[in-house]
């Protein structure tokens, strides 16, 4: 395998492209190829092939307006959908997802929704209860934390990124779409457990993930969902293995075990970094300080809204991804799903969001 580029050569490379006005240029390292028609997209999308199994986007959080941004290509999928579209969400205030979904229920499709009780009352819920649009709260402590639609049984939306204007044009978020009949089948699970037993968090801890790998075109798919499949330590065990890199930027991050790796992995000569939210590093137990003294480079994000992500970047080659932030309620009681893709050209696109990342955040 060709050995990933150094991230300090990196960002030091995209320093001096932007002072000479240059762009960065794309690398793609890693055994597992990119498949030909996965692609990245930032606020509006550009020229795509729409039958592409993979489709990742990034939320710009410097945008002009309140439109284009990754929401309207979700929007057009449910404006596509003719049967079902299952959502399951933490938070909805977008007016386009509103929308779509109010049509959708208009036309015959069946729309139904589990939430966060805690943001139930917003008018954006009580406008498509109001629409006979059934909506489930989890009605308890722990957190309905998934950020997914299910398609017609087929597509699959998920990520960072909440319903919200905060998150579509205010944060870095990031949201993918995937056509797979079989990854649907693992969300539609885990959307009944929720909507159709009322079964909520480790209430719902039966770890009967239908189809936890699936292979999209030569891509190995891992998923998994939270507190049924102990994600934590799927995530520990990627970064034991780690044998160049393991980058990452994370909203929340308490987790001990993967703090731990984290240092065990440096101490081996990964190169270990990432950027963390700012406002969330003086929360009780978390990683920031830790991980600075131990002389790994990690960065405060540089922007007023939310850093939201929660990704890994292990070796230049797979991706950790989802609702999951690296935290004991995260692992323990709350609805949470993860991706980890083994694609060295998906991982160039959450590298190139990274470096982006990283040079908003500074030193």
């Amino acid at each position: 395998m060709r050995a990933a580029r150094p991230l300090h050569l990196v960002l030091l490379l995209a320093l001096l492209l932007s002072a000479c006005g240059g762009d960065l240029p794309a690398e793609t390292t890693g055994t597992v190829p990119l498949p030909p028609d996965a692609t990245a997209q930032t606020g509006a999308p550009a020229s795509t092939d729409s039958a592409a199994p993979i489709t990742v986007y990034f939320s710009d959080p410097n945008a002009s307006g309140n439109r284009g941004g990754p929401d309207a290509d979700l929007a057009a999928a449910i404006d596509a959908a003719r049967l079902t579209v299952d959502v399951a969400i933490y938070d909805l205030n977008l007016w386009s997802i509103r929308d779509a979904l109010l049509d959708a229920h208009r036309r015959g499709v069946q729309v139904r929704m589990a939430t966060e009780s805690d943001n139930r009352d917003r008018a954006e819920f009580n406008e498509l209860a109001d629409a006979g649009i059934p909506i489930l709260g989890d009605r308890r402590e722990g957190l309905m934390h998934h950020k997914f639609v299910v398609i017609d049984g087929f597509q699959v939306w998920t990520g960072s990124m909440n319903f919200t204007l905060g998150s579509a044009y205010h944060g870095n978020n990031n949201l993918l779409r995937i056509d797979s009949t079989r990854l649907a089948e693992n969300y539609t699970h885990e959307f009944e457990e929720m909507f159709t037993d009322d079964l909520f968090g480790d209430a719902s801890a039966r770890g009967d993930t239908p189809n936890p790998t699936v292979t999209l075109d030569g891509v190995l798919v891992e998923n998994y969902f939270s507190p049924d499949d102990g994600v934590e330590q799927h995530i520990v065990d990627l970064i034991n293995n780690a044998e160049e890199s393991v980058y990452f930027m994370t909203f929340s991050f308490t987790s001990n075990a993967i703090g731990a790796a984290l240092l065990l992995a440096q101490q081996r000569g990964v190169e270990v970094a990432g950027v963390m939210e700012t406002t969330q590093v003086d929360n009780s137990g978390s990683e920031y300080e830790s991980l600075r003294d131990a002389g790994i480079d990690v960065r405060l994000d540089g922007i007023p809204g939310d850093m939201h992500h929660k990704v890994f970047i292990i070796d230049g080659s797979v991706v950790v991804t989802g609702s999951y932030n690296y935290s004991r309620a995260a692992e323990e009681t709350n609805d949470e799903n993860v991706l980890i893709i083994y694609s060295a050209g998906i991982a160039e696109l959450y590298m190139q969001e990274l470096v982006d990342v990283m040079l908003a955040a500074g030193d």
